[in-house]
């Protein structure tokens, strides 16, 4: 997998290209240190992930992952950085990002990339257990009928959007663990999912941009 390395830091753009370069999947091809460089980069080289960081000097990450997106919809662009700001991951959901991951992690990067290669979304955890606080009490439920999910999966998919557990949502629904273990199973198998994780990313991202 071809990986571009966008950091305002260049010891840490170095210290990740050494990270990831040890695992034999995984080729840094370039990498740069602002958002001009990463557009122009991922022009000419066309990278099968964009890692990059958020804030930087001149155009940030943000803005440069908006424009990568906005002229190739299917870029991964993965963002990692030390920031876990709200403002940030309302962005990044929006505009289409793959994940978000922080710098602190490092042993996370390489699964995610892979992960990401796969089509999938990946967030830290720390991004996952702020999600709930993100989505407006006034929005929309996000309408997950292309999937099939029928009014009990979709409230089972709520709930673990929440951060509730097995055993919680079972108590609140007044259903058996096992029940909703298997109504779990079933929904990730009908939307295309590997866990609960996915979902909730998937649930917040959707309902943040209706």
């Amino acid at each position: 997998m071809r990986i571009i390395i966008i950091d305002d830091d260049s010891f840490i753009c170095a210290s990740l290209k050494t990270i990831l370069q040890a695992d034999a999947e995984i080729e840094v091809i370039a990498s740069g240190n602002s958002g001009e460089e990463a557009m122009r980069l991922y022009d000419e080289l066309q990278p099968d992930v964009l890692l990059m960081d958020i804030r930087m000097e001149g155009i940030g990450g943000l803005e440069a992952g908006e424009r990568i997106l906005q002229k190739y919809p299917d870029a991964k662009v993965l963002f990692l950085t030390t920031f876990s700001d709200d403002e940030y991951i309302v962005k990044a959901l929006r505009m289409g990002a793959k994940g978000y991951l922080i710098k602190q992690n490092a042993e996370a990067i390489a699964p995610a990339l892979r992960v990401v290669m796969s089509g999938q979304n990946v967030f830290a955890n720390e991004i996952v257990a702020k999600m709930p606080s993100l989505g407006s009490s006034g929005s929309a439920k996000p309408d997950f009928s292309e999937f099939g999910i029928a009014e009990r999966e979709m409230e089972i998919i709520a709930h673990v959007a929440k951060g509730l557990n097995n055993k919680e949502i079972a108590k609140t629904l007044f259903l058996s663990e096992g029940t909703v273990r298997n109504y779990l199973s079933i929904i990730l198998e009908k939307m295309g999912l590997r866990d609960r994780t996915q979902l909730a990313v998937y649930y917040w991202k959707t309902q943040e941009s209706n």
